[in-house]
């Protein structure tokens, strides 16, 4: 009784909400010409989860301050559907965050994040970051998160928008340093402008390593974006660009990329949506080694659509063709250049994927 009596008052002030949420994505993957280690190559099939989106749980709530003022927070972890794991072996892999929420000053949160150009670039991405999109040929550097963040997004103005984001590297031994397998101190602005015709969003960034420098274009680098896109009728056409460069690279290697994508979704009905696109990435003079990429460039080729069961569950299926130079062996899929969990091609040698799943979203 006594318990009921002191929350009482709190409860006549203030109303909260809790939601639980996530999705649930698996399915079947074909992938040639991954090379072995030996100098040939091999087809790899397998059952995947994440394939369309990274299958996720979070929780997130408010509560109503009063005077146009919230408290809000939100938990989010990567889940990896096929053997039940988390991701990247923390509790809560992507979001954790508190944060304040005004409604006329905008709203400033503390905790960890999507990186400021992840959470910018997936709306301009006509495959909007599947395991073949637009992070492919940078080899995952558009899809990080950061700890340690500090943000502030401001209200809508007449359409237009901005976020801000700083990533401390909470090291003693020097301001831009990072823990050892964390990310160094990491920042960046975005300013949006949205309309029922057409969006537009410009990007600044800089990702560290955890020594503080940026030392290659695809895990450590500074960014700028340019992207767009345009309603017309049932078409979305989107279109972006991004210029990579990494100032610190060791003397002799690529230092500095340039980045291009085009593609459309059309609405055949409330059930069928088809997507095409490609993407394209010309790398600058330079060498490689096992961690850089060397100057050329590749194109992917992508073709996909979905088929809505419900308004929360849908199936889908993509295709995609990478075309390499003859130096580059970037893959359909993000992520390293070699070693493990690399599924990279031999020098100069071209790849084509596809996948078919499920996802189904709570």
């Amino acid at each position: 009784m006594a318990t009921l009596l002191v929350a009482s008052p709190l409860a006549a002030h203030a109303q909260s909400s809790v939601v639980l949420y996530g999705r649930l994505d698996g399915g079947f993957q074909y992938l040639n010409h991954v090379s072995n280690g030996n100098g040939s190559t091999s087809t790899s099939w397998s059952a995947e989860g994440g394939d369309w989106g990274t299958s996720m749980l979070g929780f997130k709530g408010t509560e109503d301050l009063g005077g146009g003022l919230a408290a809000l927070f939100r938990l989010e972890t990567a889940l990896q559907l096929m053997n039940g794991t988390t991701g990247g072996g923390r509790l809560f892999s992507r979001r954790a965050y508190a944060a304040l929420d005004s409604q006329q000053w905008g709203q400033v949160q503390a905790g960890r994040n999507l990186f400021i150009d992840s959470d910018g670039v997936w709306e301009f991405d006509p495959f909007v970051q599947e395991a073949f999109s637009s992070a492919s040929l940078v080899r995952g550097r558009n899809w990080q998160q950061t700890s340690n963040n500090v943000e502030y997004h401001s209200p809508v103005i007449d359409g237009f928008d901005v976020q801000g984001q700083y990533a401390f590297g909470n090291q003693p031994n020097g301001f831009n340093n990072g823990a050892a397998g964390e990310f160094g101190r990491s920042d960046g602005i975005m300013l949006s402008y949205h309309s029922k015709l057409f969006d537009l969003r410009g990007i600044y960034d800089e990702l560290r390593d955890n020594n503080g420098q940026m030392t290659n274009i695809f895990t450590s680098s500074r960014e700028y974006v340019a992207a767009a896109n345009v309603y017309i009728e049932k078409w979305k056409i989107q279109g972006a660009y991004s210029h990579f460069q990494a100032p610190d690279t060791p003397a002799g290697l690529a230092d500095s990329a340039n980045y291009y994508w085009l593609g459309a979704t059309y609405t055949v009905n409330q059930a069928w949506a088809v997507t095409a696109a490609g993407f394209y990435v010309d790398i600058g003079d330079g060498g490689g080694d096992a961690q850089h990429d060397p100057g050329g460039h590749a194109t992917l080729y992508e073709l996909g659509a979905t088929y809505n069961l419900s308004k929360r569950t849908f199936l889908y299926g993509t295709v995609a063709f990478v075309d390499n130079s003859k130096q580059s062996n970037l893959s359909l899929l993000a992520n390293p250049r070699e070693g493990t969990g690399s599924t990279s091609p031999l020098q100069g040698e071209s790849q084509t994927g596809a996948y078919v799943g499920i996802l189904h979203q709570f």
